[in-house]
């Protein structure tokens, strides 16, 4: 294996995680998660010798699973739904631990691809409005829009999401 080979696996074997939770985040499933970093690795791979001389390989890394997940959304929106195959695997992470958790997770899922980056983005990975509008090449202002409607959304899905959840 070569030098650069072995730079590149102690790279992704180190932000694995975090770029997963993330790419969840996005897509609100475990499996898929999974499908776009790795699709995001296999990228990352292919140019590592230019991406390895990056200051910030790891923003690199969530710029290329941000546009994964989107270009995969992109790509989806128009097939069928899919089955569900719950209870035939083990999921690859564990659920939610509590009602909160699940709901927001829930919420979030229902936000449009874009709004839901951009939260992410912004709140998850605590990145400010310039890093957003750079790394989905959207402009300040989109980023800013669509950060205040999806708060917005969110709020009022989540009073109702976890009112529904007391009631039961």
């Amino acid at each position: 294996m070569s030098e650069a080979e072995e730079e590149f696996r102690e790279f992704a074997a180190a932000v694995q995680g975090h770029l997963r939770r993330s790419a969840y985040l996005l897509c609100g499933d475990w499996h898929l998660a999974e499908d776009i970093v790795q699709t995001a690795f296999v990228k990352i791979f292919r140019v590592w010798r230019r991406v390895r001389k990056v200051d910030n390989q790891l923003a690199y890394a969530r710029q290329v699973v941000y546009r994964c997940f989107l270009d995969h959304y992109r790509k989806n929106k128009k097939q069928l739904p899919m089955v569900s195959m719950e209870g035939m695997a083990e999921p690859a992470a564990a659920e939610p631990a509590d009602a909160f958790d699940g709901a927001v997770l829930e919420v979030l899922a229902e936000l449009p691809p874009g709004a839901r980056a951009v939260i992410v983005l912004r709140f998850w990975e605590d990145m400010s409005v310039e890093q957003t509008a750079a790394l989905l090449g959207v402009t300040q202002g989109t980023v800013k829009s669509q950060t205040s409607r999806a708060v917005a959304q969110l709020r009022a899905r989540l009073t109702v999401a976890l009112e529904g959840r007391s009631q039961r």
